[in-house]
């Protein structure tokens, strides 16, 4: 399957984006000070909340970076042909 270069720069762009995006919902996540997150802000006792969405964010980075890295061969795959 051969892909244009558009839809190559979407994929490649899209990894980027996933991975600034959920690497900062992560970060946000680890310091949050409310109590949902972490019992009493204790990072020793996090909470279901917390581990629902570190699962939720650290799924959607490994197929946002899959989907990424697809679009960056497609582009070198352009570029070699």
């Amino acid at each position: 399957m051969k892909l244009s270069r558009r839809t190559s720069w979407f994929l490649a762009a899209f990894g980027v984006w996933s991975l600034m995006i959920w690497t900062t919902f992560v970060k946000n996540l680890w310091k949050d000070s409310g109590g949902q997150a972490f019992v009493h802000g204790d990072h020793s006792q996090p909470t279901a909340f917390f581990w629902i969405h570190l699962l939720l964010a650290v799924t959607s980075l490994v197929l946002g970076l899959a989907i990424g890295w697809l679009g960056v061969r497609a582009l070198r795959a352009h570029r070699a042909g």
